[in-house]
């Protein structure tokens, strides 16, 4: 279900085209009109299923005169669990009350996080998307692993603005033992094909990160990796002081699920696609996948997982950035 919901809200995203976002010699700029191009301060964006019967469940922790105007979602929310039945009917998406930002209604209550706060989001592309997600939620139960979108908003929202520090020192550490960095020993008949491959899908694009940050990163076969030049930490670190906070949620997103901060910079600054990511996250499984045979029920999950986590990640950048 995750997967068809981000494929529905990357279909919206379409306008968004290809620039890059990250070129260390200039400063960003933001755009040409500078304002939203949204005419309305409410969306019509609604979803009602007149065809089904309406489904009266009382919320978790409601009023008993139902006179409350916002629901909060319980901090389990963050973690995948089922956090309750559907206690809604409709779910709507309309300007937030300072003018600033987009928010998610369901019937007449305002969505807040998890700490109580308002989610207030950047675009109206990304508040619709979130509804999507709420609205395609079943009444046995709210499942947050099929609302991927709506879990990296929290983290934007919540975890990034207290733990910015932390999160760039985490990315910073974690580049030494990069993915793309890691290089199978040429010269063993065992890997040498894997060399091959590397070379040709890998090597362009420690190319773009050596004109983009103007240092050559150095590769290594060990598997505990290795070490590189502090003037490209320097240049990346530079990078990410630079990102608002759902940026920096994506691209962190990112980097946990391939296990590469470069592949993360890549999606981020346009040069890779998410297909493109997916490759090269991959290519080594599969070539052994190629040569030993797929594992049901084992690698297909596997390949499914990696594929909302990317897309969901590269979809909220995307809806993020679009007014």
């Amino acid at each position: 279900m995750a997967a068809i919901l981000i494929g529905r809200a990357f279909k919206s995203a379409r306008v968004v085209r290809a620039r890059s976002f990250c070129t260390t010699s200039a400063a960003r700029k933001p755009d040409s009109d500078g304002q939203s191009s949204e005419p309305s301060s409410s969306s019509s964006f609604t979803f009602d299923k007149e065809s089904e019967k309406p489904i009266l469940v009382k919320a978790p922790n409601a009023r008993r005169n139902n006179d409350s105007d916002s629901v909060t979602m319980p901090t389990s929310f963050m973690t995948g669990s089922i956090v309750g039945k559907r206690f809604y009917k409709k779910v709507t998406t309309r300007e937030a009350d300072d003018g600033n930002g987009w928010t998610v209604m369901l019937d007449y209550r305002t969505l807040k996080t998890p700490s109580k706060r308002p989610l207030k989001l950047p675009s109206l592309a990304l508040a619709k998307a979130i509804a999507a997600e709420w609205e395609y939620q079943l009444a046995e139960g709210i499942r947050p692993f099929t609302m991927p979108l709506m879990k990296l908003a929290c983290t934007a929202l919540e975890r990034v603005p207290l733990t910015r520090p932390k999160i760039i020192e985490h990315l910073l550490r974690k580049l030494h033992q990069d993915l793309v960095f890691f290089r199978a020993p040429e010269d063993n008949d065992l890997t040498s094909d894997v060399h091959e491959v590397q070379v040709e899908r890998i090597d362009p694009l420690l190319e773009w990160v050596e004109s983009e940050f103007g240092i050559k990163p150095k590769v290594y076969s060990s598997i505990f990796g290795g070490k590189q030049d502090d003037k490209l930490v320097k240049a990346v670190e530079g990078l990410l002081n630079k990102t608002n906070d759902g940026e920096l949620a994506s691209i962190d997103a990112l980097e946990a699920s391939a296990h590469s901060v470069v592949i993360a910079l890549g999606i981020y600054c346009g040069k890779l696609q998410i297909d493109d990511a997916i490759k090269l996250i991959r290519l080594e499984e599969d070539l052994q996948v190629d040569k030993w045979g797929l594992v049901e029920g084992g690698h297909d999950i596997d390949i499914a997982d990696l594929k909302v986590q990317i897309s969901a990640a590269t979809v909220f950048l995307a809806l993020s950035r679009q007014n």
